[in-house]
Formats: structure tokens, C-alpha cells, sequence
């Protein structure tokens, strides 16, 4: 089972939410939007994203890293590696 699977609706909505978000985005490009006003909507947009995978990875430790560091072993440094680098892919983005 998913980490995140008590949450799955609400993760849903959000994502539904940002869609939104990046389909106004393309109608404000095809409507010949103001430049700065179109960086603004990506700046939020990014941000929706950034505080989604945030919450997601939050989640993951919670539930798939724990899980694994409780039990030990092989699995429990692969989950612990793949948190880490997952961190700093968000970090450097």
C-alpha cells in the first residue's frame, strides 16, 4: 500500500488543482497575455507543485521509509538512499 493512500483524494484534488493552474497558463499565452503576468501564474504553479511533492515526500517517510527502517536490512538502506536522493532532486529544482 501506498504512503500516501489515506491522502489519495485530497493529493487528487490538488493535482486537479495545478492542471487548472497550467491550462489558464496556456490560455493566457494563446490570449496574448501581459509577460509578467504569465511568470506570476508559472511562479504559482511552481509553487503548488513544490508544496505538493512536499507533502507527498513527507508521506513517504513517514510510511515507506519507517516501514522499511523498522524491518532493516538491504530494503531499509535502499528506501533511506532513494528518500535522500529523491531530497535532492527537489533541492536542486
Amino acid at each position: 500500500m501506498a504512503g500516501y493512500s489515506h491522502s489519495k483524494q485530497n493529493h487528487a484534488m490538488r493535482l486537479r488543482r495545478i492542471e487548472g493552474q497550467v491550462r489558464g497558463l496556456q490560455r493566457m499565452v494563446e490570449d496574448d497575455k501581459y509577460c509578467i503576468d504569465i511568470l506570476t501564474q508559472v511562479s504559482a504553479a511552481a509553487s503548488a507543485l513544490k508544496s505538493f511533492s512536499l507533502a507527498l515526500l513527507e508521506e513517504h517517510l513517514a510510511h515507506c521509509v519507517a516501514e522499511a527502517t523498522q524491518k532493516g536490512g538491504p530494503e531499509a538502506e535502499a528506501k533511506v538512499k532513494e528518500a535522500s536522493d529523491a531530497i535532492a532532486r527537489l533541492v536542486r529544482s
